[in-house]
């Protein structure tokens, strides 16, 4: 058994698409519109076949993001080495991305970054 996908709502469809497909390598799939409900979807696809569904409706309310919550608290993307964990991550600072964990090695052994997507979604950074 494997997951199949997870999904989230977003604020701006197109802003996320280009977030994961631009920092991330995602390939993106044609949206699918629902005229009834408006739901709109896109499916990115990133490598190993994991799947992220970004979606967005008319009626989204704005949902708290805190830290110590129950629930999804981050995705996480392994970029290969330390070296490409500090380059994107000064890349999406640059770009005018919040770093909220510059680069360091944690507790656990793990040398990550933390920066917030367009949604304030925790994007951690591994090598």
């Amino acid at each position: 058994m494997k997951i199949n996908h997870l999904a989230m709502y977003v604020t701006n469809l197109e802003d996320s698409r280009e977030f994961y497909t631009k920092y991330f390598g995602a390939v993106s799939n044609s949206k699918y519109h629902n005229a009834k409900t408006g739901l709109q979807t896109y499916f990115l696809t990133f490598e190993g076949e994991v799947r992220l569904e970004i979606m967005q409706r008319p009626d989204l309310r704005e949902g708290v993001k805190e830290d110590l919550r129950t629930g999804f608290t981050h995705l996480a993307f392994s970029v290969g080495s330390r070296e490409e964990v500090d380059r994107l991550t000064e890349l999406l600072n640059a770009d005018g991305y919040p770093v909220i964990g510059k680069p360091r090695v944690t507790g656990d052994g793990y040398y990550e970054s933390v920066v917030l997507d367009n949604d304030g979604n925790r994007i951690e950074i591994t090598e």
